[in-house]
């Protein structure tokens, strides 16, 4: 019998396949776009860039990296009770966005390749990372007894539409930020062995190399389309995705803070590094990049995470729903008024800052 502490406390569809978390405003997303669009785009002004990044793509360089060692082959009871809980969650979020790159970018591969051959063949190869990745870190729920049904989520899951300018403005911040994100797990790891929980971490140095390039590849293809970035909308999109992507990270980390202690690592102090150096190498390529180092920047953040663990909490009352309606309002509010805030907080030009950092 499995001792109660260690058995997740999750939904299943079937033994020892998890039901998908409930789909929120801070869950991964899937996403879909215009095809015929995006087959018409000129890229011939940065091809060069775009075809050195494909021969990148070619060269494979993490064929041979994901695969599991005799580390894996043990038992991972002793990781129990609520740290048990929230690492599943992490590699099922994990899992869920690295499966959302993989389907966007499979599809992509199949509408392009007649039109855009070049663009096909970069998409098809980053899919074949995304779902090595996906396939890894399910292999790693099953060390905790449950799996995600992959087929499952694709045809559950709800899609959400973008036009190719905006998946580029999320697909390039979702690479950056989850480069930026492993790449801190994995240094803080390997200075401090002994908060590596679990195998997987030490995985994560070749495995954002992975997220860097596709970042690269969604760098390039808006280089390619100047008409993305060079006008006052381009500056209020910007803007938008910037924060959009660092408050779901920050609502989300602050509300399992617990996991990333077991790592060693202070939550909020690990999500405003990623932030920093992600805003920094958005400054690469976006006209505008959110001023992080306002006073007022954070506290507003702590102050809509805050609200966030409290609308959490009303959520799992016992209350009638007209009643937690009633209990969550305010903490909506306050969330919504502090992105507001974050929002239109005066923004930094991205030029200005690449000269400071030269």
């Amino acid at each position: 019998m499995v001792d109660s502490l260690k058995k997740p406390n999750v939904e299943e569809l079937r033994p020892g396949v998890k039901s998908p978390a409930k789909e929120t405003i801070l869950t991964p997303r899937f996403y879909t776009t215009d095809f015929d669009e995006m087959s018409t785009m000129d890229i011939s002004v940065n091809e060069d860039e775009l075809l050195a990044i494909l021969e990148e793509f070619r060269t494979d360089y993490n064929r041979h990296h994901f695969v599991r060692d005799e580390e894996f082959q043990q038992s991972w009871d002793h990781i129990d009770g609520e740290t048990r809980q929230l690492f599943i969650e992490f590699l099922e979020r994990s899992c869920t966005a690295e499966f959302s790159g993989f389907l966007l970018y499979k599809e992509l591969g199949r509408r392009l390749k007649d039109k855009s051959p070049v663009l096909a063949e970069c998409f098809t190869l980053m899919a074949r990372d995304e779902a090595r990745h996906a396939g890894f870190l399910n292999k790693a729920m099953s060390d905790f007894s449950l799996s995600l049904d992959l087929g499952f989520l694709t045809k559950s899951r709800s899609y959400t539409f973008f036009k190719p300018k905006f998946i580029f403005y999320a697909t390039y911040l979702s690479e950056k930020i989850g480069y930026w994100r492993y790449i801190t797990i994995y240094r803080h790891l390997e200075a401090h062995p002994e908060d590596r929980i679990y195998p997987i971490f030490r995985f994560f140095e070749n495995w954002c190399q992975d997220e860097n390039r596709h970042g690269d590849f969604f760098d390039a293809i808006m280089q390619s389309q100047p008409q993305f970035l060079n006008d006052w909308k381009a500056r209020l999109w910007s803007r938008f995705f910037l924060l959009s992507v660092f408050a779901t990270m920050y609502l989300n980390d602050i509300q399992r803070s617990d996991f990333y202690r077991s790592l060693g690592l202070d939550a909020r102090e690990y999500d405003i590094h990623v932030i920093r150096k992600t805003n920094e190498t958005a400054a690469r390529v976006f006209p505008v990049v959110l001023d992080v180092d306002h006073p007022k920047f954070f506290e507003l953040m702590d102050s809509a995470s805050a609200a966030n663990l409290k609308l959490q909490a009303a959520g799992h009352s016992n209350a009638p729903t007209v009643v937690q309606f009633f209990q969550k309002l305010p903490h909506i509010v306050t969330i919504g008024a502090n992105l507001v805030r974050l929002y239109f907080m005066k923004p930094i030009n991205a030029a200005a800052m690449q000269g400071k950092a030269r």
